[in-house]
């Protein structure tokens, strides 16, 4: 049948459905014995009553709604368009009764009140009966045609909630998953024994192996979206002693329009197992910030600058300004926003934010008002052996493109900075400091808002010990971990992007941005998830050997300083350090020094140069520590002296 003849066929039913009702009305009210003089008036009123019905429902938009999948949204909008449309026939009722009188023949269209109530419950009840059949149909053609029974990988479920059971209703209709339903596991206990679209809800979570062996699983599959990284860790743990493969559906905040889609079911992957609960984005101030203005983003190859660019395309910005000095990652970034937004304006910039002239051209020419800096060394040990290029690259380039930003007036700088400015104990580190204390210095004297974001490691990153340990495992090991006590943060590149760019709403000039981190994990602990998500066993199939700390590494990570004054601001997951400002003239002599050692090889020479700038720089947490309480003392005697100072002139 064609789509105007099943609109057609639709639309008739509809009028039936709402005569059948008017009729049944006055039947039931008159206990199926209808006066002469009342059936003379429900045959009279019956075309204009069935014509003001159906123009309501119109109204409401309910011809549109798909039959096949009428849900609890279409069904209340059912309700209100009748109660509407009976509100109307209750107003004209009343009218009748004040003009009978008046005028005689109103008097022969009267109905009692009864009629209008009764007929409301039966339109409400055909219409909606007449889709839920249709639904019904389908979903029973689609279960006929679903795996039969006994054919399809048995799969045992683990949460038994709503998206739980949208699990269930696709692997009852969709044959091409190859996918068996066995039952459900669920730690409410009140669901036990209960059924889920069909399918039984067989124990708890910790009886996995058992119920696996009982009901012949081959596969457990995680039906809880809105699981975080320790809840998925500890149903791993569980799952582990039934040597089956484990398989998730993805995070709340990765589905879309609140449906779980079965065809994005995947292994369970170490984001999962460090999962925390979605981003929560202030859209309007994002909005106003980036929709119909241009941006301009450094590092926009990297793992950060790249999702960055993606985040923001979401928020239609005039045009992406993308400056990468690597060909291939601006080429492939280019190549992906072209396809998922070939709306907006994407330049690809090949250029180095130490080359001062190509970044003049690219703000003369383009004059973006919203920048985020994100180019930068990041590998602790290479700019060990390099600390030229670091200083170069986090210090002097981070100058170049703040500098610029503030000749051309933009409104908005972003440094992604990282949580190894605290305290440092290696060259990237202190070198990322320092960039932090030249935008904070900058912002003192500028009109345009200057902000620095700190955060931990991302998941994934290029270089990122995930990949590492990953290619490690494949190799057959060993994995290599530098020491057993060594801890790091961890946060996912969307969720650190999505907190950069709330932070970055936010700052008013001069704030380092702290985003919570969640807790630290240790690196041994991570090396030993993905040698089992791998399906093997630590010390058993893949030995992880300790090797000892990298120069300049630490054992922990601080994401705030003892002299910061860190405040919570409106989002839970971001936080304001506030520092003491060096000030510009004094920062600008120091780094003027710090400019001839770029090209220094020798790593102590370079080190004490940026010990100048910043004194908490050390060797180790130790020696930082002891850094930063003799920074604190100095600090504490300049405040005291200069308090003391204004009697003195007095007197």
């Amino acid at each position: 049948m064609s789509r105007v003849a099943t609109r057609a066929f639709q639309t008739l039913l509809d009028v039936v459905a709402l005569a059948a009702a008017f009729l049944l009305a006055f039947m039931v009210r008159f206990d199926w014995q209808i006066p002469q003089e009342f059936m003379r008036r429900c045959f009279v009123l019956l075309p204009y009553v069935v014509v003001i019905k159906y123009l309501v429902l119109h109204w409401f938009d309910v011809p549109r709604f798909s039959w096949r999948y009428i849900g609890l949204r279409e069904v209340v909008r059912i309700f209100q368009a009748l109660a509407v449309s009976s509100a109307i026939l209750l107003t004209l009722r009343l009218i009748t009764t004040r003009t009978a009188k008046a005028i005689p023949f109103i008097g022969h269209v009267w109905v009692p009140l009864g009629i209008i109530a009764i007929d409301l419950t039966l339109a409400f009840g055909l219409i909606v009966g007449l889709r839920a059949i249709r639904r019904l149909r389908g979903e029973q053609v689609q279960t006929r045609a679903a795996v039969p029974v006994g054919e399809g990988v048995a799969t045992l479920m683990i949460g038994a909630g709503e998206a739980g059971l949208q699990v269930a209703k696709q692997l009852a209709t969709r044959r091409e998953l190859g996918l068996r339903p066995v039952g459900f596991l669920d730690d409410d206990r009140t669901k036990i024994g209960t059924f889920i679209h069909g399918v039984p809800v067989l124990g708890a979570t910790e009886d996995v192996e058992r119920i696996a062996a009982e009901c012949g699983a081959r596969q457990v599959l995680i039906t809880i979206s809105a699981a975080n990284g320790r809840h998925v860790r500890q149903i791993m743990a569980k799952c582990e002693t039934t040597k089956l493969p484990v398989k998730i559906i993805p995070p709340t905040h990765e589905i879309v329009g609140g449906q779980v889609s079965l065809s994005r079911m995947r292994d369970v992957a170490i984001e999962d197992l460090l999962r925390r609960e979605a981003v929560r984005l202030d859209e309007t101030a994002l909005r106003e910030a980036v929709t119909g203005h241009v941006v301009l983003v450094t590092g926009a190859g990297g793992s950060i600058g790249s999702e960055l660019c993606r985040q923001l395309c979401g928020f239609n910005p005039k045009s992406l300004i993308l400056v990468e000095r690597a060909e291939n990652a601006l080429f492939e970034i280019h190549r992906e926003l072209l396809r998922t937004h070939p709306d907006i304006e994407l330049v690809p910039l090949i250029g180095d934010v130490t080359d001062v002239a190509r970044m003049r051209s690219a703000f003369v020419k383009y004059r973006p008002s919203f920048v985020l800096h994100a180019a930068a060394h990041k590998h602790v040990p290479m700019m060990e052996w390099n600390p030229g290029e670091a200083l170069k690259n986090n210090v002097f380039g981070t100058k170049n493109i703040a500098e610029l930003s503030h000749e051309h007036a933009v409104k908005m700088f972003v440094l992604i900075s990282t949580d190894k400015a605290v305290n440092p104990t290696s060259v990237m580190g202190a070198s990322k400091r320092v960039a932090e204390l030249f935008v904070q210095a900058l912002s003192s004297r500028s009109k345009t808002r200057f902000v620095a974001v700190r955060f931990g490691n991302v998941l994934g990153s290029t270089g990122s010990v995930i990949p590492i340990f990953r290619e490690q495992i494949s190799r057959g090991g060993p994995v290599t971990v530098t020491h057993p006590e060594m801890t790091r943060y961890f946060m996912t590149i969307p969720e650190a992007s999505q907190l950069v760019l709330q932070a970055a709403t936010m700052g008013k000039g001069g704030e380092i941005f702290i985003l919570d981190m969640g807790e630290p994990v240790r690196i041994v602990d991570l090396a030993e998830d993905l040698i089992r998500l791998s399906g093997l066993r630590p010390g058993e199939d893949v030995e992880v050997q300790f090797t000892g700390a990298r120069p300049g590494e630490k054992l922990f990570e601080e994401l705030s300083v003892a002299d910061e004054n860190a405040d919570k601001t409106y989002h839970p997951k971001i936080f304001v350090g506030r520092l003491p400002v060096t000030p510009f003239e004094m920062l600008s002599q120091q780094l003027d020094q710090l400019s001839s050692a770029v090209d220094e090889l020798e790593v102590d020479s370079v080190r004490d140069r940026l010990r100048r700038i910043v004194p908490e720089f050390a060797q180790d947490v130790a020696e930082a520590r002891s850094a930063r309480l003799a920074k604190e003392e100095v600090t504490r005697r300049d405040e005291v002296r200069i308090s003391v100072l204004p009697a003195l002139e007095q007197g």
